[in-house]
């Protein structure tokens, strides 16, 4: 049971970290705050996971795995309560926060999978927990946006009680022991300077006033972010037990394999964003399909199913052809995906065919992506390796929403409501020139192979 055990834990905290994205209206018009406030709910649970995942890597790598993996899906059913309790707001947002601190035990399923199974069985395990962790977010929302539209914002936060308390006690039965004679140390230092660097970028992407009408402050936060970075940076290498093996990164194939991820993660969360907000606008925009948040939600299910089909014949695929090339494939299929939508979105049919187009490429790509790094990890680092690549790509997909955001609020005329449809044009090309750039990082990761494999 070992297997599947991982993979429910895998999707049971992506799908809890991704409820606050469908109920951000809802939250507001219960809680009587902005649209602004609400959607803290959401950067609130992407801000704990980034820094909590490293955090959980580097306490993964050490003797007390399984001590940690259940400590933090305690905490993650502590946040769940408060997020459904009457409490104010601050309450709901602590529990957003908690519930988001999950969102680092991807990376130690990975690790538990590369202990304890065959190293055949361990990877394709690995390959499907990296998918399940990514449409997770396609489970959760139209669940979540029914169970509001039924029983209110506590009702669906209900739903993230009720998995969150099974997936607990799944690991309390199912969770192994780390081998023995391994030791890990929290870098604490590390970890507030990458907490406070992290805050700065997703208030950055969060708050898009900011930059239309503050461009001076966003500025100065956006230098004071990249200043804390490299701080932070420096504190890992002289650190004796880092948070983050940053050296690693010297090694071509993880820099590569995470640049993939940053730019590729802006434009797979970019792509989302965009169908998502356009099967939601009402029709008297001149497009759009004025879809309840319920039924927006069923558009990704094609993501879902077609992200999970992708997932379970990438480990296949692996045997005849070399990660980062399928990495680049499934870049391409992303693209693709941009491109149906640029050229066909006047009926809803067109948005679900863009949808399993990007589902497919982003469970083919999620898949592919352990396998490069990995291959250059040892296994006591797993968890570490995968949590910063984790990282990587929830600031990702943070600046693909952001950007989104920023094109359309560009695109809207003055005393407009909403963007013109030229406006998603735009964005969708944006997105085509930031999954050319993945494809072309990952084809020069498998020439960098192909040439150290036949010199």
């Amino acid at each position: 049971m070992l297997v599947p055990a991982l993979l429910f834990i895998a999707l049971v905290v992506a799908a809890v970290a991704s409820l606050g994205t469908p109920l951000i209206t809802s939250v507001a018009t219960s809680f009587h705050v902005s649209l602004d406030s609400a959607q803290w709910t959401l950067t609130v649970a992407l801000l704990s996971g980034a820094v909590a995942t490293p955090v959980l890597g580097r306490l993964g790598a050490g003797p007390h795995r399984r001590a940690t993996i259940l400590a933090t899906l305690a905490i993650v059913v502590v946040g769940s309560a408060l997020t459904v309790l009457p409490l104010p707001f601050a309450w709901l947002l602590a529990g957003r926060a908690a519930q988001g601190v999950g969102l680092g035990l991807t990376a130690l399923m990975m690790g538990v999978a590369r202990d304890h199974l065959p190293e055949e069985r361990s990877t394709a395990t690995i390959a499907l927990i990296s998918v399940v962790s990514i449409i997770g977010a396609g489970v959760g929302y139209p669940l979540a946006a029914l169970l509001a539209e039924l029983g209110g914002v506590r009702a669906a936060y209900g739903l993230g009680l009720v998995v969150t308390a099974a997936a607990l006690l799944t690991a309390w039965r199912s969770m192994p022991e780390a081998p023995a004679g391994r030791s890990a140390r929290v870098d604490v230092a590390g970890a507030v300077v990458l907490a406070a660097a992290l805050l700065l970028v997703l208030v950055l992407a969060g708050e898009r006033d900011l930059w239309s009408r503050h461009l001076a402050a966003a500025a100065g936060l956006a230098v004071a972010a990249v200043v804390l970075l490299c701080v932070w940076a420096v504190i890992e290498l002289r650190s004796t037990t880092p948070l983050v093996d940053v050296r690693a990164l010297r090694h071509p194939a993880v820099a590569g394999a995470n640049l993939a991820m940053f730019v590729g993660g802006i434009g797979m969360y970019l792509l989302l964003t965009l169908i998502t907000r356009y099967a939601q606008t009402p029709h008297g925009a001149g497009y759009g399909f004025g879809l309840t948040t319920f039924v927006a939600g069923l558009v990704l299910i094609p993501f879902s199913v077609l992200g999970f089909v992708a997932g379970k014949l990438t480990p296949r695929a692996r045997t005849r052809i070399a990660d980062p090339l399928l990495l680049a494939g499934s870049a391409v299929i992303v693209g693709g995906g941009f491109t149906v939508f640029a050229a066909a979105r006047s009926d809803l049919a067109d948005l679900f065919v863009a949808m399993g187009v990007l589902g497919f490429g982003v469970g083919g790509f999620s898949a592919a992506m352990p396998g490069v790094i990995l291959a250059v990890t040892p296994k006591r680092e797993t968890s570490s390796a995968m949590s910063f690549n984790y990282v990587v790509r929830s600031v990702g997909y943070s600046l693909g929403s952001a950007i989104g955001g920023l094109i359309l609020a560009a695109g809207t005329g003055p005393g407009h409501l909403f963007p013109d449809a030229s406006a998603y044009t735009t964005a969708a090309l944006v997105g085509i020139g930031a999954m050319a750039i993945t494809t072309l990082t990952s084809l020069a990761l498998a020439r960098r192979r192909s040439s150290e494999t036949n010199p």
